[in-house]
């Protein structure tokens, strides 16, 4: 699973041996020979020199790898990528996962879904998951008060056991539930927060998907990604997949014939987004950055994902609602 431990523990190389290998041995063979996949990378001559943000729609499991293998092969650049942390339940998966330099992101609905299903031997309701959420949600606002909300729909064992929280201490007689779970929450970002600066010192790109979770049409971005970018003044990439879902339409990194197109941007500089800018330091991920920026953070991965948008075929293009049509509820989450 993914914890504060297998964070602090992830190292990243400047030439990640794991893709190469996973690149030769399964990629490699899979898109040149039968059953052939059409890889196509159009604006490649877009992308700068210098380490950037690829800001990519996310349509099925795997619609990174072909990208990346092409990036690779072409350019020999190489990619870090935000992925869920559900991926770290399997314990073959995370590992494979840490030799090819991924980069676990971190929600509280991970961690209040994970430590409920620890604790209590079952996966939340939707109705205990929302009122938890609520919970600390209201705990990490600086106007709202947690003692407000109502939690008699969650078991309160959950609120009155002590016990380790993927890997930090927690102790009803000294902090409330929602505190604890924001603890677990800053202190897994900080480490995550730690990742990203030292895959920029290592010179690698970073590949970001801004809707969050798989959705064959866009949905709204969400603000994580330009937390980062405007923190560390890098310039965005947005790219629209297109196609990919119909390659890789299984649960095996295994695809079978078909085309997929990569439609590049222009590229986004910091100084593009200058009317985003924040004139003094922040640390990304707290909720003090967060509510004090959140106007600026959304402004600008809105922007991003209306750049994206205009690189979609029309089936992939902003859904109606601008909601994602994949997976929803806990089950997004572990």
């Amino acid at each position: 699973m993914l914890d504060l431990a297998r964070l602090k523990r992830i190292k990243l190389m400047e030439r990640p041996i794991g893709q190469v290998a996973f690149a030769n041995t399964v990629l490699g063979p899979n898109y040149n020979r039968f059953p052939g996949i059409d890889i196509v990378l159009e604006g490649l001559d877009r992308i700068p020199d210098e380490p950037v943000i690829y800001a990519m729609n996310h349509t099925d499991r795997f619609n990174y790898f072909p990208f990346m293998y092409k990036l690779w092969k072409l350019e020999d650049r190489y990619i870090t990528v935000w992925v869920k942390g559900k991926y770290y339940e399997n314990p073959l998966v995370a590992s494979f996962m840490e030799l090819t330099s991924n980069l676990p992101t971190v929600s509280r609905g991970y961690i209040i879904t994970k430590d409920f299903t620890l604790t209590m031997g079952r996966r939340p309701t939707e109705t205990e998951y929302q009122v938890l959420r609520t919970l600390v949600n209201a705990d990490a606002a600086p106007d709202e008060d947690p003692s407000t909300v109502d939690t008699s729909a969650v078991p309160q064992k959950l609120l009155e056991t002590p016990r380790d929280i993927l890997g930090v201490a927690f102790d009803p007689a000294t902090s409330s539930y929602p505190a604890g779970i924001n603890r677990v929450f800053d202190a897994m970002m900080r480490e995550f927060v730690r990742l990203n600066e030292r895959s920029f010192e290592l010179g690698l790109d970073l590949l970001v998907f801004p809707q969050g979770t798989r959705s064959i049409r866009l949905p709204r971005g969400r603000i994580g990604m330009m937390e980062i970018a405007l923190r560390y003044e890098k310039t965005s990439v947005p790219v629209g997949c297109n196609g990919c879902d119909l390659v890789y339409t299984g649960s095996l990194p295994i695809g079978r014939k078909g085309k997929i197109v990569y439609r590049i941007g222009e590229p986004i500089t910091y100084d593009d987004l200058s009317e985003f800018h924040i004139d003094e330091p922040y640390e990304p991920f707290t909720p003090a950055a967060e509510h004090a920026y959140r106007d600026k953070f959304q402004g600008s991965v809105d922007l991003v994902m209306n750049r994206i948008n205009d690189l979609l075929d029309p089936e992939y293009q902003f859904s109606d609602d601008l909601q994602s049509t994949g997976v929803r509820g806990t089950a997004r989450f572990i």
